[in-house]
């Protein structure tokens, strides 16, 4: 083979690989871009899904501590009407009470 006809072959050669690299380069850049972009996808959808899991607990725990409330308040309603009940039961003895030391000091009087 003569002289050019191999300096011509080195050079298709070359360009060729040239060429290969280029391609393969910018398959690179695609495929990273690719990437980054469903890393960027995956991060949002995580997230979105962190933001509904944080919404979920705080009404969770609102209902909870709502239910506790109703608890409480229902529980301090039953105390409040057992003193109530007691209170009534404890006037007409007081009453009495108060009247048999006033009739007493009256007569201790006279």
């Amino acid at each position: 083979m003569a002289r050019p006809e191999v300096l011509e072959r080195i050079q298709s050669a070359e360009s060729d690989a040239d060429d290969i690299v280029a391609e393969a380069e910018e398959d690179r850049e695609q495929r990273l871009s690719e990437a980054r972009t469903r890393a960027d996808e995956i991060r949002q959808e995580a997230d979105e899904e962190a933001t509904e899991l944080k919404e979920q607990r705080l009404e969770d725990a609102r209902e909870d501590i709502e239910a506790e409330r109703e608890r409480v308040l229902e529980e301090g309603e039953t105390e409040r009407e057992e003193l109530e009940a007691q209170a009534a039961d404890n006037e007409a003895e007081a009453v009495e009470f108060a009247l048999e030391r006033f009739t007493e000091a009256v007569h201790a009087q006279t």
